[in-house]
């Protein structure tokens, strides 16, 4: 035993003197190179003297890296993250200076921007340094990770805390936000994605499920954590009952959608027990938490929302990698976008302004700390961790879902795909990885492109309104830039959109391929006879225009040529929408019944021979409607799993699915009691067993346990109870700082 130990001391110490010894030849490196960095006296030295004065500086630049630089960062937890990402640099660079104000006879010298660099370059060879150390006695690397698992496992037994016993497999679901299923099969197929063609071809199995109507991250990522998808009619609608925008990427938003959606299934989530939720729009009911945006507006000691950035740059080098990486991403798409313009690409939409940053925070920065935050939960031994990889999706949004652009962010995120797959080699428990979708991408010219005017344009013309002579662009909406001002500690706000002010003119949103219109002086849902009777030529411009596939208002679905067909007839709906797909009607069906729906919902046209949708937001790869691929998301699980039987339709279904999974692993997750407050959105007729457990789910389009709706009037539809009010004020969630 004092055997192992002594040998397991004496590898420790021979690691930290060849990092030392890297790290003193990479100052006098830089000393010889710098022309404001010296290490010897104004007299001279002899070469050794300069060589201890490197030693001595780079041990104390060590010394305090180790000692000084986690106290450091964990006393800026107030400043936005992004801040000190850049902040990192300057802080690493006064560690420098202080290091060689250290060094005896005041040998070491640096002008305060050349000790930036120095420190910079410093921080990321050692960090190399002692990876490739460690990568290399792989048996010291295997026994360090088990002993940090077993301090965690006695410290959660003292505790009593749950996931304790770390015999049982844990499930790793990463989410590949945006990938379609057949473009995932298509990416594995030409060499593009190796590690999950390799899965495909001995591991695991894949199969495709449908979205709702609203195919997009918000009603997906609510149902497939939280169980619930009822009353999400789209990314972004107006409830007139609060006078609110409800748009799923604000914090104040994700935070109402969540509590709503706990409310209506009396459970916390899918990660209830020993979860951790990374760079997600909810939280899944995890104790662990990082860039997480339903507790992004959150404030106090528990709820640091941005802990996970402050985790990962807590270390210098990783400041410098994800840094270096950040820039040459916005050189990649400045050099793609101006190749774009050249080329005369079609369809094609703006690219300049913050999108370059926007985008390398997705593909860059985002994903570097997400993996990073996964890689820490597996070799920490939690039970479930769910995370999300937006990257694929927001250059998706722009340079269209298929193309080099796209394919180049696939190949990288299967790089990090099979970082977390090593990993999982060394972690304390076995872990098997499923790989998910919330939905896929269609392609297509957005609606202003294709006919010259935007869908709001469209609606005032409808409405007898004056329209403006120069269309207006509708910006983009994607989960990426409300990230980005999260880590800023900034709201996320749309400007007048955010609070419509009340009035005769309509409030008209859009959602990918999905347009909303609402009218607000109008209470409750407004029928379709007194729309017809306000605004005789508005449902039929609507319907008639060629960028518009179908039309829903007051039960009825309206399509080009005066079709007309009726949600409560049988086999009416389900002919007029069969260029949209199977299950086009039922999506329909079931939204006409949610509180929130809008007056007017309106579908793009959609052509089954190119797969091509109208975005009616700035968007050539779009998701939010119906048409294409972007609601065919995939399911890619281990064959150590039970199948998922039959077709998966809706996420609610995807939510039983993984639940299933997890009793299978580690028992039963833990439901949250029902208190008084959860009752607080309307009568409820008890809990509505989540999709996949033992009780019957809802049929499609049923209402649930909300009030029964009031007799229809001729000129409005009442609401019915609303599922909470704005802002959410529920109960503070732990957050982590690691």
């Amino acid at each position: 035993m004092w055997r192992g130990r002594w040998r397991t001391a004496g590898g420790a110490l021979v690691r930290v003197v060849l990092v030392w010894a890297v790290s003193s030849l990479t100052m006098l490196a830089l000393a010889g190179i710098l022309p404001d960095f010296r290490l010897q006296s104004g007299d001279g030295d002899s070469i050794t003297q300069i060589g201890l004065t490197a030693a001595w500086g780079a041990g104390a630049f060590g010394l305090l890296s180790a000692l000084v630089w986690p106290v450091l960062v964990r006393a800026l937890l107030l400043v936005p993250a992004l801040v000190l990402g850049l902040l990192v640099f300057f802080l690493n660079g006064s560690l420098l200076l202080i290091a060689l104000s250290l060094i005896p006879a005041g040998r070491g010298e640096a002008a305060p921007e050349t000790a930036v660099v120095v420190a910079a370059v410093m921080s990321a060879v050692a960090s190399a340094t002692s990876t490739a150390l460690a990568v290399r006695d792989d048996e010291a690397y295997r026994r360090r990770l088990y002993r940090l698992a077993d301090r965690r496992r006695r410290r959660q037994k003292r505790t009593g805390a749950p996931g304790a016993d770390e015999s049982a497999p844990g499930l790793v679901f990463l989410q590949l936000d945006g990938v379609g299923y057949e473009t995932l099969r298509r990416a594995a197929g030409d060499g593009l994605m190796p590690s999950v063609a390799g899965w495909l071809v001995g591991s695991h199995r894949i199969a495709p499920w449908r979205t709702d109507w609203s195919s997009q991250t918000g009603a997906s990522q609510l149902g497939i954590l939280h169980g619930s998808t009822f009353d999400v009619p789209a990314f972004r609608w107006y409830e007139k009952d609060t006078g609110e925008v409800v748009v799923c990427n604000r914090p104040t938003s994700a935070a109402e959608l969540q509590r709503r959606a706990v409310a209506r299934t009396a459970d916390g989530g899918l990660l209830t027990l020993d979860g951790a939720s990374r760079g997600n729009l909810f939280s899944g009911g995890a104790d662990q938490l990082a860039l997480v945006l339903s507790v992004s507006a959150r404030r106090g000691r528990a709820n640091r929302s941005r802990a996970g950035y402050f985790a990962y740059f807590s270390d210098p080098a990783n400041a410098v990698r994800t840094a270096l990486s950040f820039v040459a991403e916005v050189a990649r798409e400045i050099r793609q976008s101006l190749r774009a313009r050249i080329r005369g690409d079609r369809p094609r939409v703006a690219r300049g302004g913050l999108y370059p940053l926007i985008r390398a925070f997705a593909t860059v920065v985002e994903r570097d700390v997400v993996v990073a935050a996964v890689i820490g939960d597996m070799l920490a031994g939690r039970a479930a961790v769910y995370a999300d990889l937006v990257a694929y999706d927001e250059v998706a949004h722009h340079s269209g879902p298929h193309g080099r652009d796209t394919d180049q962010v696939l190949a990288r995120l299967d790089r990090s795909l099979a970082m977390i797959a090593r990993v999982a080699e060394h972690a304390p428990r076995a872990y098997r990885i499923v790989l998910l979708s919330d939905h896929g991408q269609s392609p297509g010219e957005t609606f202003l492109g294709r006919y010259g005017l935007t869908l709001k344009d469209l609606v005032r013309a409808g409405c007898g309104l004056p329209v403006p002579r120069r269309a207006g662009r509708t910006r983009s909406g994607a989960e990426a830039r409300a990230a980005v001002l999260a880590a800023l500690h900034r709201p996320v706000e749309e400007g007048e959109e955010a609070r419509p002010r009340r009035g005769s003119d309509p409030v008209v949103l859009a959602s990918g391929n999905l347009g909303l219109i609402s009218f607000p002086d109008v209470p409750g849902r407004a029928s379709r006879a007194r729309i017809e009777r306000t605004h005789p030529a508005l449902l039929a411009t609507l319907a008639n225009h060629p960028g518009v596939g179908f039309v829903l208002v007051d039960g009825v679905v309206l399509g080009p040529g005066g079709a007309v067909a009726r949600l409560d007839v049988p086999g009416e709906a389900e002919e007029l929408l069969a260029p949209f797909g199977p299950g086009a009607a039922a999506a329909v069906r079931r939204t006409d019944t949610f509180p929130h729906v809008a007056d007017v919902m309106v579908n793009s046209a959609y052509d089954p021979r190119t797969g091509e949708v109208h975005a009616f937001e700035e968007q050539i790869g779009s998701h939010g409607g119906l048409g294409g691929e972007q609601g065919h998301p995939f399911l890619m699980w281990p064959t150590e799993l039970s199948d998922p039987g039959g077709e998966l339709v809706g996420a609610e279904a995807v939510h039983g699915v993984l639940r299933r999974w997890l009793r299978e692993a580690d028992g039963p997750q833990v439901p949250v009691d029902r208190r008084p407050d959860a009752r607080s959105s309307g009568p409820q007729d008890g809990p509505r067993p989540a999709a996949g457990e033992d009780g019957p789910r809802p049929a499609a389009g049923e209402p649930g346990p909300y009030r029964p709706v009031p007799e229809r009037e001729e000129n409005s539809r009442p609401l019915r109870t609303p599922g909470g009010t704005f802002p959410s004020a529920g109960r503070p969630v732990p957050d982590e700082t690691r």
